[in-house]
């Protein structure tokens, strides 16, 4: 009764844990975006495009934890279409990085996106240390491999961070381009995780299994 009772916990710990990624990330993602275009920031849009495809994948992710086991068809053909994106959106940013070094069309300052790097090289570690807590404790894969999806996450504050900064205190513009370029093959990883299904292997955990013969409620 006690397991079953700490399972219970631990799966509402991971639910919590996954609607408070991907609502940061819908925010991250507008705040990145807008200040991106802003600041004509390469490095910036292609950060908060990336946030709001995790989104997607974070609420495929969601779906999959708690949520219909016949949905297998749905899931795989959501997850190819965030893989795809993922790919895009690297071909996208190498793109307009290599575009902006060869016009030497350097963006402008972005405070805004300063503070929001800052902010999510703090939260994005703190987050993937309380996934992999948890998942530890269910033994679920899925969490695991999204604790690591969020690690990227952080990896991408820190370039993103880097690139603004450099250009804000040195004027180096080139810094955001190399930042953006420095993204395309984490970018890309998170693509082919995607589309190879990687996050949700055997990943089903249905809460109403959590107490047999009973629902749990939140």
């Amino acid at each position: 009764m006690r397991d079953t009772v700490q399972r219970t916990d631990l799966l509402r710990r991971g639910r919590r844990l996954e609607y408070l990624t991907l609502g940061w990330n819908l925010v991250e993602a507008v705040i990145a975006i807008g200040s991106g275009l802003a600041a004509r920031s390469t490095a910036l849009v292609g950060f908060g495009i990336d946030s709001l495809i995790e989104s997607t994948s974070g609420a495929v992710l969601l779906w999959r934890l708690f949520g219909d086991e016949k949905s297998d068809l749905r899931e795989e053909r959501a997850l190819m279409l965030v893989g795809l994106s993922f790919l895009a959106l690297a071909a996208w940013v190498g793109w307009e990085a290599v575009s902006t070094l060869l016009s030497r069309a350097g963006p402008d300052e972005s405070l805004v996106g300063i503070v929001l790097a800052a902010v999510s090289v703090v939260v994005m570690p703190i987050l993937a240390r309380a996934k992999r807590t948890v998942a530890s404790g269910l033994g679920s894969r899925a969490l695991e491999a999204d604790s690591r999806q969020t690690d990227l996450c952080a990896y991408l504050s820190a370039i993103l961070l880097v690139g603004l900064g450099l250009n804000a205190l040195f004027g180096w513009w080139w810094a955001d381009p190399a930042a953006a370029l420095v993204m395309v093959p984490i970018i890309a990883r998170e693509g082919m995780q995607a589309l190879r299904g990687e996050e949700c292997d055997d990943c089903h955990l249905d809460l109403s299994e959590a107490v047999p013969g009973s629902p749990v409620d939140d």
